[in-house]
């Protein structure tokens, strides 16, 4: 029989030191109700000790069978416990693990040697099973004790010689093996329910027709202390309608929280005053941990997400910005170029007196004659190389005129670190993020995640729509290409400095000392198509112009403009304001060396076909097989001397066609090509965005036709440019400016201002004058243009009458205003004298588009 009086005493665990409650003594009898005393009044008590090992258990019921004078202790820390979680153990029978309890020879890393070693050969009990806890890391261990001894004493005993004599297993070095009397009546499941350091203690009735008593947090605190450090206790909220009704036990210790709830499952009480016993049913609990920092982080968006967007600048600077600046280091070095390596250079030289490479472009034959006439060009451009001067290189000139391969193939041939900028491509490209990538492609700065702004823009307007504040994770297009063109400029540093060694005779000089010392030093930038489309986007030839002259004082390197637009001292005055430019204009070949270049191009196939025929045979030039190759000297005077039309002559010259036929047909290309984009345009397709008028197109080509060359402020003044009808075009010089972009017209300047207009190319003044041939196309144009300026004249007598009603209105008509009125009727009759020999001339050009096709 299980004596009638336990007493239940926290204090065995040393320095706790416990309150009246927790001296209270508790009686226990098995399978029957007895009484215990809290504080002095007798309660009802009721305790079952029927468990099992889950499956392994007695009946397979999941209780332990007690009967009488047994009872059952259980001891922690016999298993790991986080690894016995997880593994598959092979459930222990009892006879084996009894068998192995009674060996004399038990190794240390067995679980019962652990056991046999805790219960000391003093105390007089039997054990009669053994059922290992592996997920909780202990055992159930139930022993027979004798009659004239209690329960309470047998674990007294066992537990003062634990802490006497600790063990401590193989795992565990810090935490000796503790041992508790099995109050109540645990369950032995084996789920996968991982102990924890929260119990959730539900208070359930002990009787189904019983109602239980929710137990005081000091009543729980008395039950629960003995078995460790509790951190917190949190009863149920008194509102809560929660059934049953339950309260939180948070152990400081995972260990602790096992032990008390395999020794206080299933405890049956009686709290003094109330009727009903309470039975205690304890689980394992997640406590929910407060996330403070996570909470302080949403509740503040606004200083957090400005903090967020500068670390993650911080971040893309520290990481990336010295990835990128190292492609853009290679990508100007040409590092990675199997052209630069010296296998190649080697294989080259080997074998340059085997094989004969023969280049098979057109373009490229016969360019020596072109650069032979611009060698003055030339020098000076490499001249300016070698100056320390912070200065731009403009090379100008009309479309076609070569300005890429004087820099490129002449001026720069051989020269290793030349990084070129193709302002087409990147204006060209779709959207910003098309843009961007087109612009780091240019200078070799990758990684780029152009994709990802569109992502941020998003994040950004979600940001700012809920908390009102913007996150600054979006960059627009300009901070964006800032960024590019400044890593660009930190790349562009260091190949400068790249042949700096220690052993120089100025190695004590600084970085901009000794770039200023050694400009063969520097790279050269060459940015090629300069304002192309600058209407467009203006911001990015705005920022690559900033960008150059930053270079260029810092001494970093070199830059060399390409353009044939005429504009470009506007953007390079306000990226240098102080410095002059080092402008090279290019303009057409003389006959002598287009007839020359031409002659060139012809030769060298010629003579390649020749040899191929007659293998060693002496080869037939071109001149002396073409009989007609003395009408270049005429046809080259009609073509004039720009490079791609000379390229398109010689071109038809090869296929068989004569100088005469050829140059015929490319007039007549050209005359199409200005008939279609100037005269014939379209009016309903971009007239907003066009400042020059088909009226103000046909004057200058039927004024240059016949004159050649036009003074620039008698443009101005002629009524098709200082009174057009046409919006977009009133603007005169604006309309002269963006006809000469167009390239239908060249203006010319002295002394930097503009001087004279003519043609756009030199084939164009031949083309013209092949337009004013056509009748109808003359008709067709001097119709609109004489429209035009009767519509103008018009407005002027809308104008004069007017005033002249004004005036009329008068109540007497004062003598002073006589001059007035004189001078308005004659403008009057002036302007309508000009319409009626307008009308009678338009009836003339009305009667030839009526007869002719």
């Amino acid at each position: 029989m299980i004596p009638g009086r336990v007493l239940f005493r926290p204090a065995t665990r040393p320095g706790f030191v416990a309150p009246s409650l927790a001296a209270t003594t508790y009686a226990l009898r098995h399978r029957a109700p007895a009484t215990a005393r809290l504080g002095g009044q007798p309660t009802q008590l009721f305790r079952r000790c029927e468990s099992t090992a889950g499956a392994v258990g007695s009946d397979k019921s999941g209780h332990i069978d007690a009967e009488a004078n047994e009872s059952i202790l259980f001891f922690d820390n016999l298993f790991p416990l986080k690894v016995s979680s997880v593994l598959y153990w092979r459930p222990w029978e009892t006879d084996e693990l009894l068998k192995r309890f009674d060996s004399t020879s038990l190794s240390f890393l067995d679980p019962v040697s652990l056991v046999k070693r805790a219960i000391p050969e003093s105390a007089p009990i039997k054990v009669t099973e053994i059922l290992p806890r592996l997920k909780e890391g202990g055992a159930y261990v139930k022993f027979r004790y004798p009659s004239n001894m209690s329960a309470a004493e047998i674990e007294d005993e066992v537990a003062k010689s634990l802490q006497n004599k600790p063990i401590k297993p193989w795992f565990s070095p810090f935490r000796s093996i503790k041992t508790g009397l099995v109050l109540g009546r645990p369950w032995l499941e084996d789920l996968y329910r991982l102990p924890k350091s929260r119990l959730r203690v539900e208070f359930v009735p002990a009787k189904d027709s019983e109602t239980p008593t929710e137990l005081s947090q000091e009543s729980l605190y008395s039950l629960f202390r003995r078995y460790g450090k509790i951190s917190d206790i949190t009863s149920q909220p008194p509102d809560s309608k929660v059934l049953p009704k339950f309260a939180y036990v948070d152990f400081v210790l995972v260990r602790d929280s096992i032990m008390a709830r395999n020794c206080m499952h299933g405890f049956v009480l009686q709290e003094e005053g109330s009727k009903t016993a309470t039975r205690l049913r304890l689980s394992f609990e997640q406590r929910v941990k407060p996330h403070h920092i996570w909470n302080w982080i949403t509740n503040h968006p606004r200083i957090v997400i400005p903090i967020l967007a500068a670390f993650l600048a911080a971040f893309t600077v520290a990481v990336f910005d010295p990835i990128r600046e190292f492609f853009v280091k290679i990508h100007v070095q040409r590092s990675f170029e199997f052209t630069n390596s010296r296998l190649y250079k080697w294989l080259k030289r080997q074998t340059s007196d085997i094989l004969a490479f023969r280049k098979h472009k057109d373009e490229d034959a016969g360019l020596h004659a072109l650069f032979n006439h611009r060698k003055d060009l030339i020098d000076s451009i490499r001249n300016s190389l070698l100056e320390s001067v912070d200065t731009f290189v403009v090379v100008h000139g009309p479309r076609g005129s070569g300005g890429r391969e004087l820099v490129m193939d002449q001026v720069l041939q051989g020269r290793r670190d030349v990084l070129v900028v193709d302002c087409r491509q990147v204006v060209e490209a779709r959207g910003e993020a098309g843009t961007i990538r087109k612009l780091a492609n240019q200078v070799g700065y990758r990684p780029v995640f152009s994709w990802a702004n569109n992502l941020s823009s998003m994040v950004d307007l979600a940001i700012q729509s809920t908390t009102g504040v913007k996150a600054g994770f979006s960059e627009n297009l300009e901070s964006q290409i800032v960024k590019i063109l400044q890593t660009t400029a930190a790349a562009l540093k260091d190949v400068s400095l790249a042949g700096r060694k220690k052993g120089d005779k100025d190695a004590n000089l600084t970085d901009d000392a000794y770039l200023e010392a050694h400009p063969e030093r520097r790279p050269v930038i060459v940015i090629d198509n300069f304002l192309h489309k600058s209407e467009e986007k203006g911001i990015i030839y705005d920022k690559i112009s900033d960008w150059a002259a930053a270079l260029v004082q810092s001494n970093i390197a070199h830059v060399i403009f390409l353009t044939t637009d005429t504009s470009f001292s506007k953007p390079l005055s306000k990226a240098l304001p102080d410095r002059v430019f080092n402008q090279v204009t290019l303009g057409d070949l003389s006959p002598d060396v287009a007839k020359q270049f031409v002659v060139s191009q012809l030769e060298p196939e010629a003579e390649s076909e020749e040899k191929e025929e007659n293998g060693s045979a002496p080869a037939i030039s071109e001149k002396q097989l073409r009989k007609d190759l003395q009408e270049l000297d005429e046809c080259i005077d009609a073509l004039g001397g720009r490079l791609t039309d000379l390229q398109v002559l010689a071109r038809r010259l090869k296929v068989g066609q004569s100088p005469k036929k050829a140059v015929s047909d490319i007039i007549d290309q050209s005359a199409s090509e200005i008939l279609r984009m100037f005269l014939l345009a379209n009016k309903g397709a971009g007239d907003g965005d066009k400042k020059w008028s088909t009226e103000q197109a046909w004057y200058l080509i039927k004024e240059i036709a016949s004159k050649e060359s036009l003074r620039y402020n008698e443009v101005l003044l002629s009524n098709t440019f200082a009174s057009s009808t046409t919006a977009g075009a009133s603007n005169a010089e604006a309309a002269i400016e963006s006809l000469a972009n167009a390239e239908l017209i060249t203006v010319k300047s002295r002394y930097g201002r503009p001087a004279t207009i003519r043609a756009g190319k030199p084939v164009y003044q031949a083309a013209f004058s092949r337009l004013l041939d056509d009748a109808v196309v003359k008709a067709r144009m001097d119709l609109a243009l004489l429209t035009e300026l009767a519509k103008i004249e018009a407005k002027n007598i809308d104008k004069a009458e007017t005033e002249l009603s004004v005036l009329g209105s008068l109540p007497s008509q004062p003598y002073q205003a006589a001059g007035r009125i004189n001078y308005l009727l004659a403008k009057l009759q002036s302007s309508q004298l000009k319409i009626m020999a307008f009308e009678k001339e338009m009836a003339g050009l009305k009667k030839v588009l009526a007869e002719e096709s």
